[in-house]
């Protein structure tokens, strides 16, 4: 049955416009990209038979473009949202005003830092309010590890003018759990940090679900 067959009530769109987008399923969100499905399958189950083909909607978005059912104008569409919802939380961050909710600097490097496939660290640098001067990633590496170096950081936060900082950084595994390598070079570059009167405020690292704080664990 085709969606436009389907009651008011149940149509994706319909149902976003009526009751806001977080109501939908990933399923239903893909399908309004697709905008069609294919002969005897709605974009609805098309968008279900993706997830399920993925693995679920986080693997789906960060493979490569090559997945029978979705087009490239409808590729593009989904890359296109990602990156908005990136910009939004930048944005978010970069208002002006002092950052003073954790939880809103870990959605932002969360939707920075999660989508790799090896691990990366990355800087929040901080004035002496606590508002956001920039954002970088700092050092890349392999599946299970990335070289930090202090120096190329203290120099970062010079140039900057930081007063604070927020590092973060990813565990391709998905897995959230600080390793004692993690908790080591936290805080060796704290130390450093010291030297310059930085703050480092946290260390977040980005797996699946919620990013794990290295302040809220009492490790710094």
């Amino acid at each position: 049955m085709s969606i436009r067959d389907w009651p008011d009530g149940e149509r994706p769109r319909e149902k976003l416009l009526a009751r806001g987008a977080g109501v939908l399923s990933d399923a239903e969100l893909l399908a309004v990209f697709l905008g069609s499905g294919r002969r005897g399958q709605s974009a609805v189950d098309l968008g279900r038979a993706l997830l399920a083909g993925a693995g679920g909607l986080k693997p789906l978005l960060d493979a490569p473009q090559d997945k029978p059912g979705i087009g490239t104008v409808a590729w593009c569409r989904l890359c296109a949202a990602l990156e908005l919802g990136r910009r939004y939380l930048d944005a978010e961050l970069r208002s002006g005003e002092t950052l003073t909710d954790p939880a809103a600097s870990a959605r932002y490097l969360k939707s920075r830092l999660a989508g790799y496939p090896y691990e990366v660290f990355g800087c929040l640098f901080l004035d002496n309010r606590h508002r956001v001067l920039a954002f970088e990633e700092l050092f890349r590496g392999s599946i299970d590890g990335a070289s930090v170096h202090p120096r190329e950081i203290v120099r970062r936060c010079l140039s900057h003018n930081a007063a604070a900082v927020i590092f973060a950084h990813n565990h391709p595994s998905g897995v959230a759990e600080p390793s004692a390598a993690d908790r080591k070079i936290t805080l060796r570059l704290r130390e450093a940090l010291e030297l310059i009167d930085v703050r480092l405020l946290d260390h977040f690292v980005i797996g699946h679900g919620t990013p794990t704080s290295l302040a809220q664990r009492g490790w710094l």
